[in-house]
């Protein structure tokens, strides 16, 4: 896949030198310079100089930004790498990049709409699913949720559980 895949985003400046505090998608915050240089959407391109983590971020140096001004006109910055330069993953795990756009689909293969995002909000992670009528649909990411994944179809198998087959809107509690 060519596109590109969030690794974090930028949610302030760490002192005077220039270092930013990221909120990194990465499985370790420390992998974050990991893959080459970072770039943001608007092609500004970044490479890692140091990476440490701190309490509910990684505080980064980046080459180029050497003063706390540089690193507070980053706030908001969403830092990507090429998809090509991630590891290819094992059997049974897939980049949350890969799953979001992915059509999903019933036992049936009735169609169920499509993934928007995969949220983890500490219990494990969440499939947000965009119905074809606009409604969207909270489903845990598990084995016996997500029956089949096929990426290079594009479809994800889901074994939606009873209330949410009937129609129901919302997530399941």
């Amino acid at each position: 896949m060519a596109r590109d895949v969030l690794l974090g985003a930028v949610i302030g400046a760490q002192g005077l030198k220039g270092e930013v505090k990221v909120k990194t998608f990465t499985q370790s915050p420390a992998r974050l310079g990991a893959y080459g240089p970072l770039h943001t959407k608007d092609g500004k391109r970044f490479r890692v100089l140091s990476v440490r983590e701190a309490k509910d971020a990684a505080v980064v140096a980046l080459d180029g930004v050497n003063d706390r001004n540089a690193a507070e006109a980053l706030k908001g910055a969403e830092l990507f790498v090429p998809r090509s330069a991630l590891p290819k993953e094992e059997a049974d795990e897939f980049y949350h990049a890969d799953l979001v756009g992915l059509r999903a689909e019933d036992t049936e293969g009735r169609a169920m709409g499509t993934i928007r995002a995969v949220h983890n909000f500490g219990a494990g992670d969440v499939l947000e699913i965009v119905r074809d009528d606009g409604d969207e649909v909270f489903l845990p990411f598990t084995r016996e949720v997500a029956q089949e994944i096929d990426i290079e179809g594009g479809r994800i198998v889901i074994a939606a559980p009873e209330e949410i087959e009937a129609g129901e809107k919302g997530s399941v509690e």
